[in-house]
This record gives C-alpha cells, structure tokens and sequence, in this order.
C-alpha cells in the first residue's frame, strides 16, 4: 500500500523505521512543524522529520490540516492508509475518509482504557499492572474509533513511563505493520470499543508532576515514575526553589518521618510520607545537574526538620538552620 506516516515524537521512529522496511511504500511523511528548544530557543525538526529527510521521503509540516491546501496536498498523494503515531493534531472530518483504509492510529494503551495524550504515564501513575497498545481507525471522537489490533505489556515495578514507552514503541511498531498487512490482505474486520472500561488519560502538566508527600509512599513511587522523564517530578524546598525528584525507593521500615520530613544520612537520603519513608534517587537542584541525593545533601546541608514541599518565608540556604517541623502538601 502507499501510505503517508503522521507522527512526531521519538516514540514513533520505531514506527516509521518498521513501515520502511515492510513491502508498503511511505510515499509522504506527516510531522509538526519546527519547534523551539534548548538554551539558544533554536527551531529544531521533530525527530521524525529528521528521519524521514535522510531517508528522501517528501516532509509536510502544516500547522493545521484544516487549510483547504492541505487537505487537496494530501488528497493528491493518493495514498491508501495513513498509519499516525503520536502526531499531535487531530485529523479534520474532511481528511478522514481520504485513505480507502483509514487512518490508522497506535496508541499506546489497551482502549478503551487511557483515552488521550499520556496513555503511559496515566498507567503507571494510577498503579496499572498491565497496560499494551492497540490500533485502531481514526473518527471524530478523542480515541473512540474501531479497534483493528492489541498487545499486552506488563507494567514492571521500576519501571517509569520512559522505560514503558520506549518498550511499546518497539512493539507497537511490529503491530502497526501486521495491521496494515491485514487490512491489505482483506483479512482484518474493525470492532467497536466497549462501552465499559473507558479511562482518560489528559496531558501531564508540569503542576500535575508536583510530589504531594502527603500522599502515602506507593503513590509519590508511582507519580514520581509516571512523570520520568517528561515532564519530571519535583518538590520545593524552603526557599521555595525547584528541586528535580529521579525514581525513589520506598522503605517500609522507616515510618517515624513526617510528611515531606528530610533525613539526610551520610549515604542516602529519606523522606517522609503519609506511611512509611522513600528513599531518594537522583536530584536536581536549582540551575544544576542531576546528581544522587547524597551529593545534593552533602552540599545543601539539610537542617534537621527540613520539610520539602512546604515554602518558608524569608527562608535562606538549606544549611542555615531554617528547616520546617510539620505537614508538607
């Protein structure tokens, strides 16, 4: 089959790279346009752009499918399928029914369970012990359309949703192929989703990767893992700075913390939650590097009954002696 591949994020490499390899010919790529990032605010091509350059393939990067251009640019393609993975924008009702197959969407959840932008760290987060992929035909409805294939993948109890994607992506990959294989094959009938079962799984906002220490400790496990490595978890300290939070490790024997409490000790560093203590992993503190947590302490000097997450007014260097007895959000 022709295909147009519509996809963004490193996530979907996998995908394009197995597409090109297949006997179907991606005869047009389907990406973001250029975005700013790092330091400089520099216009960067999302990953996918950059692959499909090397490889030859023609790039469209519009800022809406909505342009009556755009929509007669890709009608023009004549493609049959239009597999998407983690494009970024939703398809118009006008570009639906363009493709004689559809357009083909990976998602990385078993659907009707996480609807939405952030499948994987909804999984984790929310203590799911088996999550998967599955494609399906693109409609008008967030997710809602006819499922075509599945695969099933277990959560691991380390893993964060950096280690989980980077799995279903390869996975996912082999998926999206053997579906395309099917539909071409005549082989393949749509089933409706279950009207049961249905979840969400929204956008994880910076504030939404707030640790509330105040939680017990397999919750701030699982945020602190659902949030690794985008958009990262974090606390505050005293002085109200950021201080970057890695996977921690939780201690069941340690409950005398409370919540938000810092116990630093010469090779680890503890914290207090609503049951028993975790322990930290890597942190970053303000306008630094990741580093262990023992490092951070050595230098930051915690004083005893420091509470993070919790902002002191005129609070000063951690090592001062300003540290914070009581409950932390």
């Amino acid at each position: 089959m022709r295909l147009l591949f519509a996809g963004t994020p490193s996530p979907a490499l996998a995908s394009l790279e197995a597409l090109l390899a297949s006997r179907h010919e991606v005869v047009a790529v389907l990406t973001r346009p250029d975005a700013r990032s790092g330091r400089g605010r520099s216009l960067t091509p999302s990953p996918v752009k950059e692959r499909a350059l090397e490889a030859g393939i023609p790039v469209m990067t519009p800022r809406t499918l909505r342009d009556d251009a755009v929509v007669e640019e890709i009608r023009g393609l004549g493609v049959d399928a239009a597999p998407v993975v983690a494009y970024g924008a939703l398809v118009p009702p006008a570009l639906l029914a363009v493709p004689a197959h559809g357009w083909v969407n990976l998602h990385f959840s078993v659907l009707p369970a996480w609807r939405g932008a952030a499948p994987v760290q909804h999984a984790i987060m929310a203590g799911d012990e088996v999550t998967g992929a599955t494609t399906f035909l693109l409609e008008e409805g967030l997710d809602t359309g006819p499922v075509l294939g599945t695969l099933t993948e277990t959560i691991r109890p380390r893993d964060t949703s950096g280690d989980l994607l980077d799995r279903l992506a390869v996975a996912g990959a082999t998926l999206l192929v053997r579906t395309l294989d099917a539909l071409e094959d005549g082989h393949l009938t749509p089933v409706a989703q279950p009207l049961d079962g249905v979840s969400h799984a929204p956008k994880v906002e910076v504030e939404d990767a707030r640790v509330r220490w105040g939680a017990p400790a397999h919750v701030v496990d699982r945020r602190i893992r659902g949030c690794t490595p985008a958009p990262g978890a974090w606390t505050t300290l005293p002085d109200g700075s950021r201080l970057g939070l890695g996977p921690v490790t939780q201690v069941p024997d340690v409950t005398d913390l409370a919540p938000g409490e810092v116990r630093a000790g010469k090779h680890d560093v503890l914290v207090g939650t609503a049951g028993h203590a975790v322990r930290l992993g890597d942190v970053t503190p303000p306008g630094k590097r990741a580093m262990p947590a023992a490092d951070w302490a050595r230098g930051a000097r915690p004083a005893e009954g420091t509470v993070l997450g919790t902002v002191v007014a005129g609070a000063g260097m951690l090592g001062g002696g300003s540290g914070l007895a009581g409950g932390a959000a």
